[in-house]
């Protein structure tokens, strides 16, 4: 057997979900209740005055991180030139996005938040709500919330989509995907919640029932992010992009309590919507058991059609004049 096949030959890279997400929820989870007994006044987080303040804040940045320094770790020990070829593409392949899908997504959240306080009127909520709010709705330990919401936005993207999202799919269906994430995911923000100055701290505040609501909220919410991902050929900016989005608009769109919690319902509805019309999308079983290597099969497609398409015209224009049709003369 020549060196090349036994390349060829090697067995595919075998995701290990377990060992990620135990490893990811362990060491996030140890950061943020340390963050919890850091500092526990509510008071001196907003106004970043005590040093217990701004250890709080560096433990929860950390905990932040670990899904993206697990996922590079998992990729780079991994010893998979397959994989560590596939993170880079999805964070450098922006040949590969496609920006009218990313519209589309945030025209359709933009869609959900106004369908939301329409429907709040119904029970008596103002239609103010159709402006931006003044500030944020919170701060921890005096740090602007836009920085937090960029920032969380783009690590926790590199995190779940850089090894965590595709580590379920590699052994199912997007749809079951999707809501296996989902859950995982809405379980990882839990210790926020006991966070003074977090914004889940201050759902706490407003009543169990409101951060219950942001905890079933986050699992259409992925079913929403993974049609964005796929439809981008499973590009993590794309991701990102949306999550800053989706992330802004939560924050700056002045709706009330009550109307975040009709706009579950809405975001339920509009996930299920987005299934029916990719069903192929969301049940083809194709990549199960071969994520890898089915990309690569997609881009050998690509190539393969892009190639026979260039052939036929190639051969004209290598044609000699001699096999030009002969039923044209030229003029004097």
């Amino acid at each position: 057997m020549t060196p090349t096949a036994s390349k060829t030959s090697a067995a595919p890279y075998r995701y290990r979900p377990f060992r990620y997400y135990i490893l990811v929820f362990a060491l996030t989870w140890a950061f943020w209740i340390a963050a919890i007994f850091a500092n526990t006044s509510t008071d001196t987080m907003a106004e970043g005055s005590d040093g217990g303040a701004g250890l709080s804040l560096t433990l929860m940045f950390l905990g932040l991180c670990v899904p993206a320094v697990t996922s590079i770790i998992f990729v780079l020990a991994s010893k998979s030139p397959e994989l560590k070829r596939d993170l880079k593409r999805k964070i450098i392949g922006f040949h590969r996005i496609k920006p009218l899908v990313i519209m589309q997504a945030i025209a359709l959240f933009g869609g959900i938040i106004a369908v939301s306080i329409l429907a709040s009127t119904l029970i008596g909520q103002p239609l103010s709500q159709f402006s931006f709010t003044e500030g944020f709705s919170f701060s921890i330990a005096g740090t602007s919330a836009l920085l937090t919401i960029l920032v969380a936005s783009v690590i926790e993207e590199v995190g779940w989509r850089g090894y965590g999202e595709d580590a379920i799919a590699q052994y199912h269906p997007w749809f079951r995907e999707s809501l296996i994430f989902g859950v995982v995911w809405a379980c990882w923000h839990l210790p926020l919640f006991f966070i003074p100055g977090t914004y889940h701290a201050g759902l706490l505040d407003l009543g169990y029932g409101y951060a219950l609501n942001f905890l079933v909220s986050v699992v259409p919410l992925g079913f929403l992010t993974t049609w964005v991902y796929t439809k981008n050929n499973r590009s993590m900016l794309a991701c990102i992009v949306f999550h800053l989005f989706v992330n802004f608009f939560q924050e700056k769109i002045a709706l009330t309590p009550e109307t975040k919690c009709i706009e579950t319902v809405v975001i339920t509805v509009a996930a299920v919507l987005v299934v029916l019309a990719n069903r192929d999308l969301f049940f083809e079983t194709r990549h199960v058991g071969r994520l890898l290597a089915y990309r690569t099969g997609e881009a050998r497609a690509e190539a393969e059609s892009f190639l026979a398409c260039d052939v036929p015209m190639r051969h004209h224009r290598d044609r000699p004049q001699s096999e030009e049709p002969h039923g044209e003369t030229a003029t004097p």
